[in-house]
């Protein structure tokens, strides 16, 4: 069938993708079983637990979210006999429940928890406390018979500081904790240090590292971590004299961004061996030997990897890949076998686009992106029509997307609408240099680098240059903005609660990302001037093409304040633009009902911008 591009008829509709591959939220090996958390978008995106036997180990209303350092992770564990620990996202409470039993509170009402570790029978965690004026943050020990849902003097403070703390790790004598800080002045991945400290003791031992991530004991006196000396996050050793020394170093990442508490790039095994994932671009994951010898495992993952568990020579690893859609694997590196947990669909190439891994010219260096084509065996376009694109923004800036098979794009690509998801300089999986690309130049090089992608796919060809549009959230929905005040390429854009005024956002955000716009613009008051010449609500006048605005109403990190003042600006000078507020969503949109309404409204706009009839 001949048709339009953007008109084709598709089997992808909103509800399809809202229901599609539910995002795993950590897993772990629990007696016989195998427990993985696990969204539910129609639920209001709550997390809940489900077990390989087929049973929902956290039965409806709970949901197990932290919000500690806004975005949370960590938020259960499970011990051996099958009972589960989490963190409700009611309360931010921690609960304890025995499989089948009811939830009790191990935690009393007031702090936040987060980043949950259960080692030898003891509860670690991260606790937020931002009830005083002065907001504190400790490791700590949650005593497990309940006796801290009554005292919040019961819980053991480990450490407590003023500044931020992730991946608190237990010695397997059970003396001496390991966890990663940082002052806050610097986000972790520009700085942070690794400790070590008695459970019961003051006195710390500070190990100097770059930008420190997941520590974990292999023996008493014997420590693994992440950090990048030489550019690459890579695996570091620390050695009873407290020397360190590089595990077999490689010209790629074994980290990333410590937005969250529950990443795991690796996993040490019982023999002395370590599962982890090595990031070039894509996902890698390898088996590295006693020996420091490497062995790629040939697994589906290439998207997304963490290696959330380890039981033997057995590793549970989630993720997405190239030919598959997100899911959960367990692995055995001895026997060579891989088994599918959940999810990891195979794609059906017919109507799933295979990412292809493009680089670009832009003037502050190369500028790595992944192409999406549009695909529909069912329909062709007409002689010599080029397809529209949507160039894809992530957020952060300080994250990252690798290529994988995704129901959530083939939604634009079966209609005959290629996407292109760019790393701009500033994203993770590069090495440092990438990521330092974007320090004092917010705003500039990130979008000198859509701008630089979105001309390179039309000059080849693969583009209709008057059919681009711009789509981005958080700080990739800034990006969005700002390309569009500096005007030629895009024709339309779409911004998801997107930052539109610089000192507005250093007011107003969250105590996480406080000093974030000190490395990526520069430090308040000096830097005023830079603040509001780059922020796009100083130049609303310059945007010429249509804008569609969605926010969520309950946003701490981005308060819809900012996109309203887009708004009323866009609405002052005659632009067409749109805005949706969708109750009841923080950053990022969860519920099932929001996602289907925010999908359709996005082609619907696509459609009436670039003149073409969307088959919803």
């Amino acid at each position: 069938m001949t048709s339009s591009f953007g008109s084709w008829p598709s089997p992808f509709a909103a509800a399809h993708i809202a229901q599609a591959s539910p995002r795993i939220d950590g897993a772990r090996f629990v007696g016989d079983e195998i427990w993985w958390g696990e969204s539910v978008p129609s639920q209001g995106g709550r997390i809940t637990v489900r077990s390989s036997s087929g049973d929902e180990i956290l039965p409806e209303p709970w949901n197990a979210r932290s919000r500690v350092h806004e975005y949370g992770g960590g938020s259960w564990t499970a011990s051996d006999d099958g009972t589960l620990f989490f963190v409700s996202g009611a309360d931010q409470r921690v609960y304890r429940m025995p499989r089948g039993e009811q939830p009790k509170p191990l935690t009393a009402p007031g702090p936040a928890f987060g980043g949950l570790r259960l080692q030898q029978g003891r509860l670690l965690a991260v606790r937020e406390d931002l009830r005083r004026e002065q907001h504190l943050r400790a490791i700590v020990e949650i005593p497990v018979d309940g006796s801290g849902a009554e005292s919040e003097s019961a819980v053991h403070t480990v450490i407590s500081t003023g500044g931020f703390v992730a991946h608190p790790a237990l010695s397997p004598d059970g003396k001496r904790v390991a966890w990663v800080q940082w002052s806050g002045i610097r986000m972790p991945w520009e700085q942070a240090l690794l400790h070590i400290a008695p459970v019961d003791g003051d006195e710390i031992t500070l190990i100097p590292t770059r930008a420190a991530l997941q520590p974990e004991w292999v023996a008493d006196d014997a420590l693994l971590y992440l950090d990048d000396p030489t550019d690459r996050w890579n695996l570091q050793r620390v050695n009873p004299g407290g020397e360190t020394e590089p595990i077999a170093p490689a010209d790629a990442d074994t980290g990333g961004g410590l937005w969250v508490l529950g990443n795991r790039w690796y996993q040490p095994l019982d023999d002395g061996r370590i599962v982890a994932v090595r990031t070039n671009g894509v996902d890698e994951i390898v088996l590295i030997g006693t020996d420091g010898e490497v062995e790629l495992l040939t697994l589906p993952i290439t998207a997304g990897a963490s290696i959330d568990d380890a039981q033997g020579a057995r590793v549970l690893i989630s993720g997405a890949g190239s030919q598959v859609g997100s899911g959960l694997w367990c692995v055995d590196v001895d026997a060579g076998t891989i088994t599918t947990v959940t999810g990891g669909e195979p794609a059906d190439a017919a109507w799933i686009p295979r990412a292809r891994a493009v680089t670009f010219d832009g003037p502050h260096g190369p500028v790595h992106a992944f192409d999406y084509r549009p695909t529909n065996p069912d329909a062709v376009p007409a002689d010599g029509e080029l397809p529209p694109y949507v160039v894809m923004v992530h957020g952060g800036p300080t994250a990252h997307v690798s290529g994988a098979a995704s129901t959530a794009y083939a939604y634009w690509t079966s209609r005959g609408i290629g996407v292109l998801d760019v790393n701009y300089g500033g994203s993770t999986g590069y090495g440092r240099a990438y990521r330092e690309r974007l320090n004092g130049a917010w705003g500039v090089v990130d979008v000198d680098d859509v701008i630089a992608a979105a001309r390179g796919m039309a000059d080849a060809g693969l583009a209709d240059p008057d059919r681009i549009a711009i789509r981005g959230g958080s700080a990739g929905g800034w990006t969005v903005l700002s390309a569009l005040v500096r005007g030629g390429t895009f024709g339309a854009g779409i911004s998801r609660y997107g930052v539109a005024d610089l000192r507005m956002l250093a007011a107003e955000t969250h105590d996480f990302e406080a000093r974030y716009l000190d490395g990526l613009v520069g430090p308040l008051p000096e830097a005023e001037a830079v603040y509001i010449e780059r922020s796009p609500l100083s130049h609303v006048d310059r945007i010429d093409v249509p804008v569609l605005l969605e926010q969520g109403s309950e946003d701490r990190v981005v308060p819809p304040s900012q996109s309203e003042a887009i708004r009323d600006a866009l609405a002052a000078r005659g632009v067409p633009h749109e805005y949706v507020l969708y109750e009841g969503e923080g950053h990022g949109f969860r519920a099932a009902e929001t996602i289907i309404s925010s999908l359709e409204t996005e082609l619907r706009f696509l459609g009436r911008v670039f003149g073409f009839t969307p088959k919803l």
